[in-house]
């Protein structure tokens, strides 16, 4: 391990860009950040601009060299953590022909139907798909019509001009590389929702050709595979200059979010289970096989370390409900604001939320502001506050949008420790909203499970891209990233609270049952 080589590790989320410069042991020495615009649009279409990402990409990289001149010379290798099940299609030079579908948006999801119809049907999908799916990548096209494999059909079918002009789909990692580095390539992470990959053999994923004949997208738009430690080439130079960076500085495949909050959350041995607390949130940990458990939703797939899989349980809106709560109740700018918006209102809402009561005095919180993946997926199902009286506030609110992303996660747990088949130990907890105390100990007590805050834990992702980036050039191996995770603080559960929020748990769930077909009614 060398002391002085260090990686430029770059977090590409869905709210924005964060740019790091860290080292092999994982010190952040500096970082800049800037914020991305979602563009919604009729009929669930989400939606951002590659340009958005590059500019931001660009400014923050400048900000940050210039603050850090002196570690620039040191600077080995860049690679990317990206939000994943982005699809942006592509001509032969590279450029976008249309801004990136995000893994939000849902309006693929008739061409999917359309697409894969079949006189016996599963969530409107042919059977023989959906088994042939399963025994080949380990999961199916998303029924609510969030990833690639819906986009791409949406494309076809919508826009048939730029598809015939599509030389290749690119994730939004796939992308960045080919910025970087002129060529298209995905790595196997960024590929895998477009389920065309046959996946039994984690050391040798290929494309599967039955799949892509069933897709109905053409073979020759989709880039090769790399592995996530791959080094896809070296930086153009004319980006470097851009940059100023030296030439000839590596750039590594990296990985989807998932793929490395995993690393960077220190999860590195069989079965160490981390939660990520971001826009989405998630429960993942690696295991040594593939496995699919259609009900709960859940899967073994792909993942950055060799001979091994990542199972995942995905929540499709985490913190972006407290934005919600913020940009849309609280703070909204209409005309009955009349006041600044705060610059740290994520911390005025930690604090009163600590200063609530367990239980936040009745209130219940749903958080499927933009529908569920797992254990249930319902592109249907919508938030709301219950219980509500004329003795509740909307400090009371705010405690209850904590305890309800955390009910939520806790409603994974018993799947997901049957999936593993043994208990989880403790939790590894990283993501921007693990940087709240307060919701450390909520989700400790709701779930009744150890959680271990990583230090720094905004910067999982950014440590993940740098560590498997480090692995890339040949300065470390996985197996060395968990004697360098540092763990900031554990919370152990609250005795006191166990009843109340065994109690709100079993409320939570049965809201679900009861309003599901609601739900249904309302916004099929």
């Amino acid at each position: 391990m060398s002391d002085s080589a260090t990686i430029l590790a770059v977090d590409l989320g869905t709210s924005g860009v964060k740019t790091a410069l860290i080292s092999i042991s994982g010190e952040v020495f500096g970082w800049e950040a800037e914020s991305i615009e979602t563009l919604f649009t009729p009929g669930g279409g989400v939606e951002q601009r590659p340009s958005d990402w590059w500019a931001s990409f660009v400014n923050s990289s400048r900000r940050l060299l210039h603050r850090q001149h002196h570690k620039a010379e040191n600077i080995k290798a860049i690679c990317f953590s990206t939000q994943g099940e982005g699809t942006i299609p592509v001509d032969n030079e590279g450029n976008p022909l249309m801004n990136c579908i995000l893994w939000m948006d849902m309006r693929g999801q008739p061409h999917l139907q359309k697409q894969h119809k079949g006189l016996l049907n599963l969530q409107g999908v042919s059977l023989s798909h959906v088994v042939e799916w399963v025994r080949k990548t380990g999961g199916m096209p998303s029924a609510t019509g969030k990833d690639p494999a819906s986009h791409m059909l949406f494309i076809r079918d919508q826009f048939p001009h730029i598809y015939q002009r599509t030389a290749r789909f690119l994730n939004v990692l796939d992308y960045i590389n080919f910025k970087l580095t002129g060529r298209f390539a995905a790595t196997l992470d960024s590929i895998l929702t477009s389920w065309l990959t046959d996946n039994r053999d984690s050391n040798h994923i290929h494309y599967d050709s039955l799949l892509i004949r069933q897709s109905g997208i053409d073979a020759d738009k989709l880039p090769e595979i790399i592995r996530c430690t791959d080094i896809v080439g070296e930086i153009r130079p004319e980006i470097a200059k851009e940059l100023g960076l030296p030439s000839g500085i590596k750039v590594v495949g990296g990985a989807i979010d998932n793929t490395a909050a995993a690393i960077g959350a220190g999860s590195i041995a069989d079965f160490d289970t981390h939660v990520y607390l971001g826009t989405s949130s998630w429960m993942a940990a690696h295991v040594p096989f593939k496995k699919t458990d259609i009900l709960a939703s859940l899967a073994s797939l792909p993942c950055a370390i060799p001979g091994r899989y990542l199972l995942m349980a995905l929540q499709a809106t985490a913190g972006g409900n407290l934005a919600f709560l913020r940009d849309k109740i609280l703070y909204n700018k209409d005309r009955l604001l009349r006041e600044e918006k705060a610059k740290d209102i994520f911390e005025i809402f930690d604090k009163i939320a600590e200063e609530v009561p367990a239980g936040a005095r009745g209130v219940i919180y749903t958080p499927w502001i933009w529908g569920e993946r797992a254990p249930v997926e319902d592109r249907t199902l919508r938030a709301g506050y219950f219980n509500m009286s004329l003795n509740n506030s909307r400090e009371d609110m705010i405690r209850a949008t904590f305890e309800g992303i955390a009910y939520n996660t806790r409603w994974l747990l018993q799947p997901f420790e049957k999936f593993m088949g043994k208990p989880i130990g403790h939790i590894n907890l990283v993501g921007g909203g693990a940087q709240a105390d307060v919701w450390c100990q909520i989700i400790a007590d709701v779930m009744n499970v150890e959680i271990r805050q990583v230090k720094d834990p905004i910067y999982a992702n950014a440590r993940g891209a740098a560590w498997i980036g480090a692995v890339g050039i040949g300065e470390i191996n996985f197996e060395d990233i968990h004697s360098l995770v540092k763990i900031q603080k554990i919370y152990l559960p609250t005795p006191e609270h166990r009843g109340i929020y065994d109690e709100g748990f079993a409320v939570f769930k049965e809201l679900y049952k009861k309003l599901n077909p609601i739900y249904k009614r309302l916004n099929h």
